[in-house]
């Protein structure tokens, strides 16, 4: 298990589409797959955290990616199509109490987000 500490206040979830949410390239072979452990790790995002999809898949197929991900009753707030395929850099400061703002986690293609243990703490 990978762990996954966050502090309580919101968050800003940036999550890539294909080998994390659904099977990588799914959608060519005209099946998209919801990944192992993705509806289950969803359900324990905070109800007032924000979630922005992230996918190099063209903007062609926007909607029936995410009509495949609203009938898997996976929420979002935005989802941003055609990117790169390269590397997804997140850059923040920090805040003055310490508290590292910028966190990364990079999972197996495919291996879904079962493997992530997810714990909101209660305090800062």
């Amino acid at each position: 298990m990978t762990p996954l500490v966050l502090s309580p206040l919101p968050h800003t979830w940036l999550i890539d589409v294909d080998g994390t949410v659904l099977a990588h390239n799914g959608y060519l072979r005209g099946q998209d797959v919801v990944l192992p452990g993705v509806s289950a790790f969803w359900g324990r995002i905070p109800a007032h955290d924000h979630i922005i999809l992230l996918s190099a898949r063209p903007e062609t197929m926007r909607q029936a990616t995410l009509s495949t991900i609203s009938a898997a009753g996976l929420r979002y707030d935005k989802a941003i199509f055609s990117l790169p395929t390269g590397e997804r850099v997140l850059i923040n400061d920090n805040k003055p109490s310490g508290l590292a703002t910028a966190l990364a986690v990079t999972l197996d293609r495919d291996g879904g987000l079962g493997g992530l243990d997810l714990t909101i703490t209660a305090s800062l």
